[in-house]
């Protein structure tokens, strides 16, 4: 049996695991990626990715490849309502209401302050082959796809691991001083006896993906189009845009049918096309049809994140219903959080207990986004019950229902008003900029400074920038030499970074001692007038809370690590205690 040493093993090569494999080369960790399947996913799901996760592939580099594929947002900034695309019956083709979303009209401005880059839709089966390109030439011969996992142990020092080539039956042995575990929760969490709790099975949904010429009914800009049909109630569906071209000319969709218990369409293809011509009210319409899945949502939490030396990400740690779109987001950012960790501990520069800290940070992220997701889902079905217009209308009153919502009266313009005002209440879940880069991570890797956390609104649709130690470092636009670059392009992936104020001179001769010292890369960075960085439109000197001799740390994941407001009388020394008690040196 062949045998390979690995300071990293990665089980599964879904969008969470290839952006592990893609970190680990751009952090320099030898590692070897498995993955059961021949080839990339082939349901196009998980196709929004927030701003958040599109500013970390900007960082790994990935931006380019996904922005050029994806539908930018100005192309799918809407939420709609409609009773169907076409028909002729009084009801048909009735928009009932429409929301900006997702970094897209009234919240565009705020998103695009926000970060040096925009949220992007990109289907999981147009993601996932840049992620493995992209991983496969950054390690060349071991990102193994066909290739499983079928036994495993904890040997205390080290994992190994036996992993089979699914086509020709060849066994490999691993060894490894660590194991991500991104398979879903399939092998690795249920053989260590880790357990998911919360809500197993809240709901069946039947996604169809298929091939169709909409081009005559649709309405374009749209992230998501709801379906409440007058007559039918079992006909609640969701349409989305999957490419490649995007807009009216858009040639692949996926429908998503919000099925009761036993439905036979949830499992009957024959009978999926028609209902799909139903729901969109074209009983003509030529469809093809790539597939057909049925799925539970759920809305569970790993009870750890990490079991000796393994430690679980993605959907092995965490899954939540699609409503908000945090599912393969909140995957990619607990890799982008592990993975700096990870390179910290197997190049010797911090110890293991260092990545206990992943846990600590992230665990309660997942915890909060399920909740999230969970309550913007069932806000929304409330919204449909309170108008009237949910598949709990009872069916003799549902026509009558939505023919009152859309009376000419002015009893009828009184009720939509009324209406659009609980639609609104769904920012929430559509445009939940707070939720998607407003997380931040209150003990673990950071040293708090006893600053109050920044305000937060309830439904989470504002974001507020701070420096405070365990939050996202603030996007600002900085220029130095004829060169814009955003505050975020500081720590690169090599190690930390250093942003002062103008009179920071000490904090930087204290950053280039200590990483000498500590064998640290950290890059330092002057802000602000007659400094070597121009704080181009004021947002850093907003936003930065420290005074011009003051200082931010930041760390490789750009989530701030410490700060001193002002200046000390021993910066080496503040610094260099700050950086041990980061990297757990000092317990």
């Amino acid at each position: 049996m062949e045998a390979i040493e690995v300071p990293v093993l990665i089980v599964g090569g879904g969008g969470c695991g290839l952006s592990a494999s893609v970190f680990c080369s751009d952090h320099g960790i030898a590692h070897l990626l498995v993955e059961r399947h021949a080839g990339t996913s082939t349901i196009p799901k998980a196709h929004y990715h927030n701003q958040r996760t599109m500013e970390i592939f900007r960082q790994h580099g990935l931006d380019r490849e996904v922005t050029e594929q994806a539908a930018p947002v100005e192309t799918f900034g809407k939420v709609r309502w409609l009773t169907s695309l076409g028909g002729d019956r009084p009801l048909d083709a009735r928009l009932i209401q429409e929301l900006d979303g997702f970094g897209g009209g009234v919240s565009h401005e705020r998103y695009a302050a926000a970060g040096p880059i925009l949220p992007a839709r990109l289907p999981q089966i147009r993601l996932e082959p840049i992620l493995r390109r992209h991983a496969e030439q950054h390690n060349p011969g071991r990102i193994l796809f066909g290739h499983e996992l079928v036994a495993f142990s904890d040997e205390g020092d080290h994992v190994t691991a036996e992993v089979r080539d699914v086509e020709t039956g060849e066994a490999t042995r691993v060894m490894a001083q660590y194991v991500i575990a991104a398979d879903g929760g399939r092998t690795v969490g249920p053989a260590l006896g880790v357990r998911m709790h919360g809500l197993p099975e809240m709901r069946r949904i039947t996604t169809v993906y298929f091939s169709a010429d909409l081009s005559e009914w649709w309405r374009e800009g749209a992230h998501m189009t709801h379906f409440l049909n007058p007559y039918k109630a079992d006909l609640f569906s969701n349409l989305f845009e999957m490419g490649p071209t995007w807009g009216r000319e858009c040639e692949e969709w996926v429908m998503h049918f919000h099925l009761t218990a036993g439905d036979p369409a949830r499992l009957d293809e024959q009978s999926i096309v028609p209902r799909i011509r139903e729901v969109l009210g074209l009983p003509s319409l030529d469809v093809t049809l790539h597939g057909v899945t049925s799925w539970t949502v759920q809305g569970l939490l790993a009870d750890r994140y990490r079991k000796g030396r393994v430690l679980f990400a993605g959907d092995a740690a965490h899954r939540q219903p699609p409503t908000v779109g945090l599912g393969l987001n909140t995957g990619i950012q607990d890799v982008h959080n592990l993975v700096w960790k990870l390179a910290a501990v197997v190049t010797g520069r911090a110890p293991d207990r260092l990545l206990d800290t992943y846990e600590t940070e992230r665990r309660p992220v997942g915890e909060h986004n399920i909740d999230w997701a969970v309550s913007a889902a069932s806000h929304n079905q409330a919204i449909l019950g309170a108008i009237g217009l949910g598949p709990r209308t009872p069916p003799d009153r549902r026509e009558q229902m939505f023919a009152k919502y859309f009376d000419p009266s002015p009893i009828g313009v009184a009720g939509r008003a009324r209406a659009a005002e609980m639609f609104a209440t769904a920012r929430g879940g559509y445009q939940a900029h707070d939720v998607e880069i407003g997380y931040a991570y209150e003990e673990g890797a950071v040293v708090p400074d006893g600053g109050p956390p920044p305000p937060r609104v309830p439904l989470r649709d504002v974001h507020h920038p701070t420096t405070r130690p365990g939050h996202l470092l603030p996007h600002a636009w900085l220029e130095r030499e004829g060169r814009r670059l955003s505050t975020h392009d500081l720590t690169g992936t090599a190690g930390f970074a250093m942003l002062t104020g103008p009179a920071g001179t000490p904090w930087c001769e204290a950053a280039a001692q200590v990483a000498e010292k500590l064998s640290i890369p950290i890059t330092t960075a002057r802000i602000g007038e007659n400094a070597e960085f121009a704080d181009v439109d004021g947002r850093w000197e907003a936003f930065r809370q420290i005074t011009d001799e003051g200082a931010v740390l930041v760390r490789p994941d750009n989530h701030v690590a410490w700060r001193s407001t002002s200046g000390s009388e021993d910066p080496a020394g503040v610094l260099a205690d700050a950086v041990a008690r980061v990297l757990h040196h000092i317990r």
